[in-house]
């Protein structure tokens, strides 16, 4: 059962994760584990195959990544995501955001996972539902206290615009380890936007690291983007991997 805007207790938490279980791609390493978590959100027109790179990139760092597929257990197809999701006329962060809530309820059950140190990434419209969780967007549907679990997270050009909570209302007290890749020449989301709410939460103490990629367009790691106003950028995306990789390895501990 999928969460709806406007919707009331009671909401199941597990029969939510169930169903996004049936559609996420789970990459770990070989073995029993347990092993740090990475839980990623991949951006408005659903999952694209730079999210299983940057999924083996964190495999190849000792991580296990969950791909969650917001859209998939909702039957929106990638043609409607564009004409809906992206323009914002529905699944908004704050929705979303119980996704991010049930995967981390998912995870806690699972024997090759270290539940309580989890980070959660987000690329785009998967970066607004992140802060979206954090700033107590779904605290309806489900214990807040999940979110302890999330001790690092990564943002790669993220909506923090108008309908974003983050830059208002902060992280009710969270605290994790913030990293975030802009674009310098993000004509979608911009760059100055994201910066304000990250400021946001240097200025409430959060430790907040940011690399700006000045050349770098919305999607510039997504060959298949279909917006005019991206540019795929091999080359920058290598770059993004590698920052990846290290905000997993300086976020979580081994």
């Amino acid at each position: 059962m999928a969460a709806q805007a406007g919707a009331t207790l009671p909401f199941d938490l597990d029969a939510h994760a169930a169903l996004l279980a049936e559609h996420l791609t789970l990459v770990k390493p070989d073995g029993p584990g347990p092993f740090p978590v990475v839980l990623q959100m991949h951006g408005c027109g659903g999952i694209q195959p730079m999210q299983l790179r940057y999924a083996e990139a964190a495999r190849g760092a000792g991580f296990a990544a969950v791909v969650v597929d917001s859209l998939g257990p909702r039957g929106i197809g990638r043609r409607e995501a564009q004409l809906t999701v992206c323009t914002g006329a529905r699944l908004r962060g704050a929705e979303r955001a119980v996704d991010l809530l049930a995967m981390l309820s998912w995870v806690k059950a699972q024997p090759w996972a270290t539940a309580d140190n989890v980070a959660a990434a987000g690329w785009s419209h998967g970066g607004w539902t992140v802060m979206d969780a954090l700033a107590g967007a779904s605290r309806e549907f489900a214990p807040l206290d999940l979110l302890d679990a999330v001790k690092a997270v990564v943002l790669v050009y993220p909506y923090a615009g108008a309908l974003s909570r983050t830059r208002r209302r902060g992280w009710d007290g969270y605290r994790p380890r913030v990293s975030a890749l802009l674009g310098g020449r993000d004509a979608v989301v911009g760059w100055r936007a994201p910066q304000r709410a990250l400021d946001r939460l240097t200025a409430d103490g959060l430790d907040v690291r940011t690399m700006t990629l000045l050349e770098a367009t919305h999607c510039f790691d997504d060959e298949n983007a279909s917006d005019p106003r991206t540019h795929y950028r091999p080359d920058l995306e290598e770059q993004a991997r590698s920052f990846y990789v290290d905000c997993l390895i300086g976020g979580l501990a081994s």
